[in-house]
């Protein structure tokens, strides 16, 4: 498939009909090198790994253990950190502005991105319900602590892996071999990262790749901006755990309200959780169909370095 104009709404996405500002030519061998699409991801994963990881050792130190009262200060802090270093990157490597988070209009995306997976979460586990693969069965164990927590553990993730897997791999994928093979090739990691998660599987992995890889992708591609992703992600994550204390992604977390699932793995998500459920990715692959048709509609997919004129 390919972009329906040629001419992309400005700011939203790389120009489709030449190269992307990052692969100008620029001044020595050393210069080109580093804008090769492979060295580009490799060190911004660096980067961005080692600083979180850096925090995390960090923060028990500075009074912000996982869990505590001032709990999210830590989660704000790591996001903002994260934030500020990929744009950094971005300026310093690739020598543009980071368009994709710009201010103007981030609190409408992030706010329409964390309705969206707040509401996508809270179909499936209507549809669990209906079926009577799923009973509530009254309040939950959790105190504000373990919200808090849960708070964090959502903030957190859907940042840091959404800076990871949208706004550095699929973008600069993109940047070369166009929207659709970016899609693809994200989506495939973004299930593999999740392949050695307690509770994991063959449908788990599938089911990560299918749901959250093809929305999330299309959600960047429709938008081009990460904010509404990284609401997605973890409105998604935090209604999961935080709510109704389901397994995130295999892990453990008590929730506001407690029930429990009866059903095979195939329909519920087993141990990993309702988000390798089949209603879920029925859900998300829907929801993901439709982004990526709008960003085809609006003239937003990328073409491959081969198709361009």
């Amino acid at each position: 498939m390919v972009a329906s104009r040629d001419a992309p709404a400005p700011e939203r996405v790389p120009p489709a009909g030449g190269p992307p500002p990052s692969a100008v030519p620029g001044p020595g061998r050393r210069w080109r090198v580093l804008q090769f699409p492979v060295t580009r991801i490799a060190l911004y994963a660096a980067a961005v790994v080692a600083f979180t990881g850096a925090l995390e050792r960090a923060a028990p130190r500075l009074g912000l253990a996982y869990g505590s009262g001032p709990a999210l200060v830590f989660g704000v802090l790591l996001c903002a950190g994260v934030l500020a270093l990929y744009a950094a990157l971005v300026r310093l490597v690739e020598r543009r502005d980071p368009v994709e988070l710009h201010s103007r209009g981030a609190a409408r995306l992030l706010g329409l991105g964390a309705l969206g997976g707040a509401g996508l979460f809270g179909a499936t586990m209507a549809v669990l319900w209906a079926i009577g693969a799923w009973r509530l069965d009254g309040r939950g164990a959790a105190g504000p602590g373990a919200v808090a927590a849960a708070v964090v553990s959502a903030l957190t993730a859907g940042c840091v892996e959404e800076v990871l897997m949208r706004g550095v791999l699929f973008r600069i994928v993109e940047e070369y071999l166009g929207s659709w093979i970016a899609l693809g090739a994200s989506a495939l990691f973004f299930g593999l990262a999740h392949v050695f998660n307690p509770g994991a599987g063959v449908v788990s992995t599938l089911a990560i790749a299918l749901e959250a890889g093809v929305l999330l992708a299309a959600a960047f591609m429709w938008t081009r901006r990460l904010w509404a992703v990284i609401g997605l992600h973890a409105a998604w994550n935090f209604v999961e755990g935080g709510v109704f204390g389901a397994s995130v992604s295999g892990y453990a977390a008590p929730g506001i309200l407690a029930g429990r699932f009866r059903g095979g793995a195939v329909l519920t998500g087993g141990a990993f959780g309702p988000e390798a459920s089949l209603v879920a990715v029925a859900w998300c692959l829907a929801a993901g169909a439709t982004l990526a048709w709008l960003a085809r509609r609006d003239g937003l997919v990328v073409r491959p370095v081969w198709r361009r004129g």
